[in-house]
């Protein structure tokens, strides 16, 4: 296995020699001239006239002028639902056999279709991922190591003429049969809907895996390796997997788990981050030297950016019309935009709730900042996840604790708007402190939130709750594992139902 393993190795240290990085925005030019070439017959083509986009002198500006911009229920509303109905050629060529249901933030359950080029193009994103590895100075014997994927259920919903999962249920129903004998759980586990059974199969087949790395999001492999640990009666995982070396993370930010989880370790892992959506895979980091991710760039996706600025986005996180769109070669180094992506799927000019920032433009690279509905602005505060992550860090140090999850929003009490927080710490910490170092951060990192101290935000307030107490609303509300995501910033409503959840029996 270890002359194996230096086979691969040199293969991929060769591929990365050939296929060196292509030229930013020629691969996206070229990506958006194959996707309207392939959708041209198709009814939203024809409707917008994509052999005429193609004819012109400067297709990305006709594309741009011609197309209005789309968020998931002015699609769906407008073109997606016939796709559901059984329709075919609607946004891209053929029928439909896959509907990612999807798992994010937002109550409303969404279809988002995913064809059969969209999972050639996730295939084709993860070998770019491996073939990165290059860049991570791993040993040989790591490339015949099992490899645990934890996410959602590859047992499918089977529909009259379709299925629906979410998306890493869907990737990993589609993996190549040769990947088949490093992939674990292995189909049958990973098959398992319930997320607590799940759980204790891995624990119970766990010592008889050689397992080299590890994918998943944060919270839900930190209770996995939890569990794997209890039932095997260890010190710490790398007693059962003294090969894991690798952690592969997606979907919300690591760092905030990164103190918690390398409890469980005997030694710090490689930490990999990627970004894969629903809606495809779009970014990977590809260097260890920094935790930002390059741009997938000539695999099925055109990439626009809007600049995230309160003119130019609406109360309910959707972008205003006439906001301005830029290409990638137009954007900027340093500033923070609204994501929008068109896809092999058929989701054109659409806008996909994240925001993000361009951390290094040779090198395509981006740092996801946050949501575009995860974002208060009730009285003017202008307050993004990221500079929220700012302020829980810092409450962090102070206190020495580990907050892996939160909740904010802005309410009225007594006729005044205060800013609530739940955070999630199995500490106790001073509520009144809290607060202050919270508000103290914001109002020296925020101009917009320092002037709405000063006018109508009249105060903050901070409540501490064991992190369990996430996952039991998390479980009960949305549910447990998979790609499961708890939100950072709630609608004052819905806020106050779930802290009453929080706060039962605290």
């Amino acid at each position: 296995m270890a002359l194996l393993g230096g086979v691969i190795k040199r293969a991929i240290n060769f591929n990365g020699l050939v296929n060196r990085e292509p030229n930013p925005y020629k691969a996206q030019r070229k990506v958006l001239l194959q996707l309207l070439k392939k959708a041209r017959l198709t009814a939203f083509g024809l409707k917008y006239n994509f052999t005429d986009i193609l004819a012109s002198p400067d297709p990305v500006v006709a594309f741009q002028q011609r197309v209005p911009l789309y968020d998931y229920d002015r699609l769906h509303n407008e073109w997606w639902h016939f796709l559901l109905e059984g329709h075919q050629n609607i946004t891209w060529p053929g029928g439909q056999q896959y509907f990612a249901l999807s798992s994010g933030t937002t109550s409303n359950k969404k279809y988002i279709p995913v064809t059969d080029d969209m999972i050639a193009a996730i295939r084709k994103s993860g070998i770019q991922q491996v073939m990165s590895l290059k860049n991570f100075d791993l040993p040989p014997d790591f490339f015949t190591k099992d490899i645990l994927m934890l996410g959602s259920s590859t047992s499918l919903i089977q529909q009259i003429d379709h299925q629906e999962g979410e998306i890493s249920g869907i990737s990993a129903a589609n993996i190549p049969g040769w990947f088949g004998s490093f992939y674990k759980p292995g189909i049958e586990i990973a098959s398992i809907e319930n997320w607590d059974e799940k759980v204790r199969r891995i624990a119970q087949e766990a010592p008889k895996w050689d397992v080299g790395s590890i994918s998943g999001i944060p919270s839900w492999v930190e209770l996995m390796l939890q569990e794997v640990i209890r039932h095997n009666r260890l010190n710490n995982i790398h007693d059962i997997w003294p090969n894991l070396q690798v952690y592969t993370s997606g979907g919300v930010a690591f760092e905030p788990y990164r103190k918690s989880m390398e409890k469980l370790l005997a030694r710090p892992l490689t930490y990999i981050d990627t970004y894969l959506a629903s809606e495809g895979y779009l970014a990977t980091q590809k260097r260890p030297d920094t935790d930002a991710m390059a741009l997938i760039l000539n695999n099925g996706v055109f990439f626009e950016f809007v600049p995230f600025e309160e003119f130019n986005i609406n109360e309910d996180g959707s972008v205003k019309e006439g906001a301005p769109v830029l290409t990638l070669e137009q954007a900027q180094e340093g500033e923070e935009y609204v994501l929008l992506i068109s896809t092999v799927s058929g989701a054109w000019r659409y806008m996909i709730g994240d925001t993000v920032i361009i951390t290094d433009k040779k090198r395509s690279e981006i740092r996801i900042s946050g949501r575009t509905k995860h974002y208060l602005n009730v009285v003017g505060e202008q307050l993004s996840v990221q500079k929220m992550n700012a302020a829980i860090e810092k409450l962090e140090e102070v206190f020495d604790i580990e907050v892996k999850e939160f909740v904010a929003s802005t309410v009225l009490q007594d006729e005044q708007f205060i800013m609530q927080w739940v955070i999630g710490t199995d500490k106790e910490i001073d509520r009144v402190k809290a607060a202050e170092i919270i508000d103290t951060e914001l109002v020296d990192n925020n101009k917009n939130y320092a002037v709405a101290r000063t006018k109508a935000l009249k105060g903050v307030a901070v409540e501490a709750v064991p992190v369990a107490q996430f996952y039991n609303w998390s479980e009960t509300y949305k549910k447990l594992g998979g790609q499961a995501k708890i939100p950072r910033v709630m609608k004052e409503e819905d806020f106050r139902e779930f802290r009453e959840f929080m706060l039962q029996g605290v």
